[in-house]
């Protein structure tokens, strides 16, 4: 507990620029914006770079053990996993004097629980499978921990916490002597006030308990969820429908959107992902498969069939081809913390939206721009329809998605630069040659990577921003 007080009070007296990225944009040398603590340091001039710090698993593990899902809890000190399995793992922050002086955190295993199990529905004779999808952290109401789980249909709300488990006292052993004393003399006798009884010390046991179960409300399957600012509704999203929820019932949902045309041949988009505003209960946004993000209001109307903003870039019919709308389909977006802009991710680039201005993104940043003219082969495959997620930084001047060949691309709004990283517990050594004057130099690494080579089967999709205390990053 004074551990948790320690870190709410540093971060009270952290403050953020109230717009990084538009303070970015305005200098291209970088000198504009910064943040106070380490962040302001890392992020005002300073060179992109990160280094491995810690790994979960086993690299020899079966599929059932594959990560689909991590998670950070608000204030950084839990992390939760979810695996094709259906379990969710939860890790918990070291306290600083047991963490190792070279790295700034350090997480340890906190505990573990089957959250689905593998179901059949006879209705449609489809096997639904137990992998969790998604992980959403709910406001704290007590000591214990708050999430949400799913699957491709069934959303269930835990509670983790901590449970004393009660040992019966036993005697002392001045008692046991007495007791085992020889005649019927005073030594035998049981003293009436001193009952001799010694109360062992509870351990604590770790429990998750299943509070909830919210199933039966989506036909097809769930690809998002999002717990709201107000502590008590979230959002689960499908294909065609959207539906909120209250934490405490679970008979019954609200459809507030709804996109299924009377004829399915006449569908020309899906929703690929749902979230709600971080600060306004009543925001909230879905993105599409035409390219399109969509923000609704429901201050306006109980249903969002009718949208109060619209993101989209209209493409030049002169440069329309066969992959130009599956390129263009959106298979994440997400609000930045303070909610001023939006992040969104395609097959080839990350955007970055202005709240106030629906005209164009403010940037654009390539990340498989290199596939361009690979994009028959990777039909072929089906590689391109991989999705990849996309987040910002606590301070909103970083941001990062994930890639092919284990790789993940971060990019600085002030800074503008991006950097490539590969995620490997013991990276190469670079190999420095001398030049003439007898110096050494760099070994100068290809800007553009061999697709012929690449493992398109080693995807960062899984992933997320750093915490709020401490500059660090999760992948799966």
């Amino acid at each position: 507990r004074r551990r948790r007080r320690k870190q709410k009070k540093k971060r009270e007296q952290v403050r953020f620029p109230p717009s990084p990225v538009t303070e970015s944009m305005a200098t291209e040398d970088g000198s504009g914006g910064g943040g106070g603590g380490k962040r302001g340091a890392a992020g005002a001039g300073a060179a992109l770079s990160f280094q491995f710090v810690q790994s979960f698993g086993d690299d020899q593990s079966s599929d059932d053990d594959r990560v689909t899902c991590v998670q950070f809890d608000h204030t950084g000190d839990y992390l939760a996993v979810g695996d094709k399995a259906g379990r969710v793992c939860i890790f918990e922050a070291l306290p600083d004097d047991k963490t190792a002086s070279n790295i700034p955190i350090e997480y340890a295993f906190y505990t573990e629980f089957q959250s689905h199990e593998p179901e059949f529905d006879c209705l449609k004779s489809l096997e639904i499978e137990e992998k969790i999808n998604m992980i959403q952290w709910v406001e704290r109401r007590n000591n214990g921990l708050f999430l949400l789980a799913t699957n491709d249909k069934t959303i269930r709300f835990w509670k983790v916490h901590e449970r004393r488990v009660f040992q019966p006292p036993m005697l002392s052993e001045r008692l046991l002597q007495q007791r085992g004393g020889s005649g019927g003399g005073e030594s035998n006798r049981v003293p009436r006030i001193d009952l001799g009884l010694v109360d062992q010390e509870e351990p604590a046991m770790i429990t998750a308990t299943p509070k909830r179960v919210f199933a039966n409300a989506h036909g097809y399957h769930i690809n998002s969820i999002s717990a709201n600012s107000d502590g008590e509704t979230f959002i689960s999203a499908d294909d065609l429908r959207v539906n909120l929820w209250n934490l405490e019932i679970s008979s019954e949902s609200f459809n507030i959107l709804d996109v299924k045309p009377p004829n399915l041949e006449e569908l020309t988009e899906v929703i690929t992902s749902a979230t709600f505003h971080p600060q306004h209960c009543h925001t909230l946004m879905y993105s599409s498969s035409r390219g399109s993000i969509r923000l609704g209001d429901l201050r306006e109307s109980a249903l969002c069939d009718q949208h109060s903003k619209l993101f989209e870039i209209e493409e030049d019919p002169a440069n329309k081809s066969f992959f130009s709308e599956i390129i263009s389909s959106i298979s994440d977006a997400k609000f930045t913390a303070d909610g001023r802009y939006i992040v969104s991710r395609d097959y080839l680039t990350i955007k970055i939206w202005d709240v106030n201005m629906e005209s164009k993104p403010v940037h654009v940043i390539p990340v498989h721009e290199y596939l361009k003219s690979h994009l028959c082969d990777l039909y072929e495959n089906d590689c391109i329809f991989d999705k990849f997620e996309c987040a910002a930084s606590s301070d909103g001047l970083k941001f990062v998605s994930g890639s092919y060949n284990n790789n993940f691309v971060l990019y600085d709004s002030v800074t503008k630069s991006s950097l490539t990283v590969e995620c490997l517990k013991d990276p190469p050594r670079r190999k420095h040659r001398k030049d003439k004057k007898g110096k050494k130099k760099k070994s100068k690494q290809p800007e553009t990577p061999n697709v012929n080579l690449m493992d398109f089967g080693k995807k960062k999709k899984s992933k997320q921003p750093e915490t709020p205390n401490v500059n660090l990053m999760d992948f799966g």
